[in-house]
């Protein structure tokens, strides 16, 4: 076992332990709800069903499945991916579910219970020239900036443009995935950089229009983040994603928005490499 297999072996192992025989908070218990907000623009994670303008996708499913097992409802709320973190903050959110990523930068605040594999993944229009990563050095790539692959990005030219002789990607800043793929649309970005669970979802509403390059170039987690002291309502949800892997429900959901490949075997309790 490699010592990063050991690290997240124990994580799982720690996350799974603590969250025995856990109780939800009485403040939540005695309201009978949870307070969530999500991004709603980050298709399957969370959005609008253009048809029915209900909120869907897999994170409302599995919050969803949750909140079925604590015996609570959900009071949903929308805010933009820069505001999740401050929702958490000021307690207008109990816990965050809504296409996070696990950083260690996010740790002195908060723990993340990681639940999904995902990864950042360069994107093209079908028609583009480029048919490696490395033809994209010295082009425009843009991303949702308040995420973490603006930094991967920039990594990546690091490692492999530069020491090639050739010149570094030029990292343009969107608000958010829709805003990203429009510049690519328009012609204002070259490529552009999406999780790789969102990218399949993009070319079935698209089909056509994009092409991937490449494999995901850095690997890292989803989490649903919790605040520091809230220990107790850590440990139970902790307690019921592990008991929703054990049955196969959890399975259930990620198959029906196509990420059955991107299931973790436990609930991880910050365990992301970055």
């Amino acid at each position: 076992m490699t010592g990063l297999s050991h690290f997240l072996a124990l994580a799982a192992l720690a996350a799974v332990t603590s969250a025995q025989a856990a109780e939800l908070p009485a403040e939540i218990k005695q309201a009978g709800t949870l307070k969530l907000t999500v991004n709603s623009t980050y298709a399957p994670m969370e959005y609008r069903d253009p048809a029915s303008n209900e909120l869907v996708g897999l994170d409302i499913d599995l919050a969803n499945e949750l909140a079925k097992r604590l015996g609570v409802k959900i009071v949903w709320s929308e805010t933009p991916f820069a505001e999740l973190i401050p929702s958490l903050q000021t307690r207008r959110a109990d816990f965050i579910i809504s296409g996070i990523s696990d950083r260690a930068s996010r740790r002195e605040t908060a723990d993340f219970v990681d639940y999904l594999a995902t990864g950042p993944q360069f994107f093209v229009m079908a028609d583009s020239a480029a048919k490696d990563a490395t033809d994209l050095c010295g082009k425009k790539v843009g991303t949702t900036r308040s995420t973490s692959f603006p930094v991967e990005i920039e990594k990546w030219s690091k490692q492999n443009c530069e020491p090639a002789g050739k010149p570094a990607i030029q990292y343009v800043p969107g608000e958010n995935s829709i805003d990203v793929r429009n510049q690519l649309k328009q012609g204002r970005i070259d490529a552009a950089v999406q999780g790789s669970e969102t990218l399949p979802y993009a070319q079935t509403q698209e089909p056509g229009k994009y092409r991937v390059v490449g494999e995901p170039f850095a690997r890292g987690y989803q989490g649903i983040m919790f605040r520091k002291d809230d220990v107790a309502l850590r440990e139970v949800v902790t307690e019921k994603l592990s008991a929703m892997i054990a049955d196969g429900s959890y399975k259930s959901v990620l198959d029906k928005w196509g990420l059955g490949a991107n299931a973790v075997a436990q609930p991880m309790l910050n365990a992301a490499p970055q």
